[in-house]
């Protein structure tokens, strides 16, 4: 299921910036630019984003960055700390055609990035990495925060027709003209990638999904805090429950 408003069009994908939101990330980044050269194959730029200078993984990229064979660019996070404004920031700063979120802890199914940028190519404004569809999975974590963003991914699917089953993901790609036609209000969590979903979708964006599978950290701390976030989370679901009867496009 999808927002077919822009089908048929297509866009090319010169350049694509993954943006990675990073604190005390450091022993994840070997293996995470391991990753980044050896599962992705569309042209790229890497842009690692940071809140403070003492953040001990800027000295773990740099000694990453003269091996890698793609570009990497530290971006400073001066809109404020947390991971939306982290986001806001590289989205500002990435130069390419395409914007995908990748997490510095090698949760995310980056094999699945070369897809989604054949999905952008064919026309799609927002592509999401999807836990809930058939083929996706998710190994790990709390048990609560699965139950409830499963529980918020899949009933908006079948509620309000909402195109993916997985609004609450970080790894989506987004096509870069269409993200910055979006006025974006989150300054405190990863909730603000539900924001963005539900406001293409409003916007009348075309909105795919593709299976992929997500894996608990085995290094560092999580970042993620569910008490803090939920009730921003459950600002965007109603949102999207309301949308559905006064969004834009069809969704077929």
């Amino acid at each position: 299921m999808d927002n077919r408003t822009n089908a048929g069009q297509t866009h090319v994908i010169r350049l694509l910036s993954i943006v990675i939101p990073v604190r005390n990330e450091a022993e994840n980044i070997p293996s995470l630019f391991e990753q980044l050269a050896g599962q992705i194959h569309t042209p790229r730029e890497v842009l690692i984003v940071y809140d403070a200078e003492d953040d001990p993984t800027i000295k773990a990229v740099r000694a990453a960055m003269p091996a890698a064979p793609f570009d990497v660019r530290l971006i400073r996070n001066g809109l404020g700390p947390g991971p939306a404004n982290a986001l806001r920031a590289g989205f500002a700063a990435a130069q390419g055609d395409a914007i995908v979120v990748v997490m510095a802890d090698l949760s995310d199914d980056l094999p699945v990035v070369d897809r989604m940028s054949d999905e952008i190519h064919r026309g799609a404004d927002l592509v999401a990495g999807s836990r809930y569809m058939r083929g996706g999975h998710q190994h790990g974590g709390p048990l609560l925060k699965r139950v409830l963003s499963r529980v918020a991914g899949v009933s908006l699917h079948y509620l309000a027709g909402f195109p993916t089953r997985d609004a609450t993901n970080a790894f989506k790609m987004y096509r870069t003209d269409s993200l910055r036609a979006l006025v974006i209000e989150g300054n405190g969590g990863f909730e603000i990638s539900m924001e963005i979903a539900v406001k293409a979708w409003l916007a009348g964006q075309r909105i795919t999904e593709l299976p992929a599978t997500w894996t608990d950290r085995v290094a560092g701390n999580s970042k993620f805090r569910l008490w803090k976030w939920l009730p921003r989370y459950f600002r965007w679901y109603m949102l999207a429950i309301q949308g559905r009867f006064t969004r834009k496009g069809v969704t077929c």
